[in-house]
């Protein structure tokens, strides 16, 4: 309902499936449970350009988080802040921005291209995005994707990094990543979706479930070692202990899960937001 000619390509939203909660089948599962409102084109015949098509309209469902959480507090919708009063010139530049009439990003785009309004609805419209995922981030470089279908600015991360009071940018392992400052409390999510307190739940028992495996490996590995030290510890008393930790039987038994890259790989897997 946002995009320009209302369709979005199949193989871009695939990358953010995850952060919006999708499962696997939702071509199969969803789309057609819903074929009053979508359907699946490829008008030019490519795999590669298959495409979901908005078929009707609902006025009911334009509404942006913004204006419905204006609308619960009677108030007309207007951005908020989420930085300390130490920071008085943002304060300011965001002063000024929301001075100006909010504009829905599910209104049509046509004639704002290079005005303060075109600024302002691109604004609305990340907001809205991140609004609609589990998280409430994104990737920078996927959402860059959308660039044709949400007329996203060529440096998207610019236009963020001007808005420091709506949007927090992170590098963290070298992705950059947008998260809307209002969806967090600290480090918290204010509102979380119950996908995502299954997900946390399932982390904490898989995390359990892994100290627990590397309880049971290190007690095996001891009774290696004192079974190993009555065989040979008799005539090689003196030996060095370090031979002792370089036996490669031992190393052997420190791969799958003892493995920093394998857990990270692990946790990367089950909880990828899609950051780039």
């Amino acid at each position: 309902m946002m995009s320009s000619n209302k369709r979005l390509n199949v193989v871009k939203l695939n990358e953010l499936k995850r952060n919006l909660g999708f499962p696997d089948d939702y071509l199969i599962r969803l789309v057609p449970k819903y074929s009053d409102m979508f359907q699946i084109v490829n008008y030019s015949g490519r795999r590669s350009s298959m495409e979901i098509e908005l078929v009707s309209w609902n006025p009911d469902l334009a509404v942006s988080a913004i204006e419905a959480s204006a609308h619960k507090q009677g108030t007309e919708p207007c951005f908020t802040c989420s930085l300390p009063s130490t920071w008085v010139k943002s304060w300011e530049r965001f002063h000024e921005f929301n001075a100006t009439p909010y504009i829905s990003p599910y209104l049509d785009s046509k004639g704002l291209e290079g005005s303060k309004e075109m600024e302002k609805r691109t604004v609305g419209l990340v907001h809205e995005l991140l609004s609609l995922t589990l998280w409430k981030k994104a990737s920078i470089s996927k959402l860059g994707h959308f660039q044709r279908e949400f007329v996203l600015p060529e440096r998207l991360n610019v236009l963020l990094l001007k808005h420091p009071g709506i949007f927090y940018v992170s590098n963290k392992y070298q992705i950059y990543t947008v998260v809307l400052r209002e969806g967090y409390n600290g480090q918290g999510l204010v509102d979380k979706d119950p996908l995502v307190v299954v997900k946390e739940r399932f982390g904490e028992l898989m995390q359990e479930g892994l100290h627990e495996y590397n309880r049971r490996r290190h007690l095996v590995n001891l009774e290696k070692k004192k079974k190993k030290g009555m065989v040979l510890g008799r005539p090689n008393e003196g030996k060095d202990r370090s031979s002792e930790m370089s036996d490669p039987d031992d190393q052997g038994d420190r791969g799958g899960l003892f493995d920093p890259e394998e857990r990270k790989r692990f946790y990367k897997v089950l909880f990828d937001d899609g950051t780039p």
